[in-house]
């Protein structure tokens, strides 16, 4: 990483495995209506879209329909509540940070997740390093796919755009960072519909494993 650059990390399916803690919340609701628990695996691939991905394939929902916006903000609340039982960081994801705390390289946390839960998570997980910016749904006026958040956090960390790069499971996450004028690197390990393939991305990278995230990074620095 050459001086001035930073590493951008979406939160949910790139840092983090949330998607056996959203998954429960979502299999409340299904059983406050009286429908058997889906197993993770078909929830896994929505996770990174929130409440609106996981009613959509737990309930049937859209945001539209008249029920969605009560039952949100039941699986908010659920959510909440146990929003740290099984999350952990993805495999190899503590040795990137530690790497990225050795080589003086900044780095932050992009995510779409709204503040109220993007806080009490990171203070659950106790990092083993600590980012230099964290931009959460909420933090400034739009969210990812539009490059703001990017920028914002960029402009925190005092890093040249050119030379940073951004890290998510998420198409919006490539367009985030595009439009931002980051690298762009595709994480594979995240939650990825079927439908949806990452090739599709223009991704400057598909970085399939977790655990091959820090040679990556090893490999981008040394190029410069």
């Amino acid at each position: 990483m050459p001086k001035g650059g930073a590493v951008l990390f979406d939160l949910d399916g790139t840092l983090v495995d949330t998607a056996p803690d959203l998954a429960a919340a979502a299999n409340h609701l299904r059983a406050l209506q009286g429908l058997p628990a889906l197993p993770l695996p078909i929830l896994r691939p929505v996770a990174s879209q929130g409440a609106r991905g996981l009613l959509r394939v737990a309930l049937g929902l859209q945001p539209e329909d008249a029920a969605f916006p009560a039952l949100r903000q039941t699986f908010l609340d659920c959510y909440l509540s146990n929003l740290c039982q099984q999350s952990i960081l993805f495999p190899g994801m503590e040795q990137v940070l530690r790497w990225l705390e050795e080589q003086k390289i900044p780095w932050g946390i992009v995510t779409n997740k709204p503040g109220f839960l993007t806080t009490p998570l990171l203070t659950a997980l106790s990092l083993p390093v600590a980012p230099g910016v964290v931009v959460s749904g909420d933090s400034t006026a739009r969210a990812k796919p539009d490059p703001l958040p990017v920028l914002h956090a960029l402009r925190k960390l005092d890093a040249e755009t050119q030379h940073s790069i951004m890290i998510g499971d998420d198409y919006r996450d490539i367009l985030a960072g595009r439009a931002a004028g980051t690298q762009c690197w595709a994480a594979g390990w995240g939650y990825i519909e079927s439908n949806d393939p990452l090739e599709n991305w223009d991704a400057d990278q598909i970085i399939t494993r977790s655990e091959s995230l820090e040679l990556a990074l090893f490999h981008f620095h040394a190029a410069q």
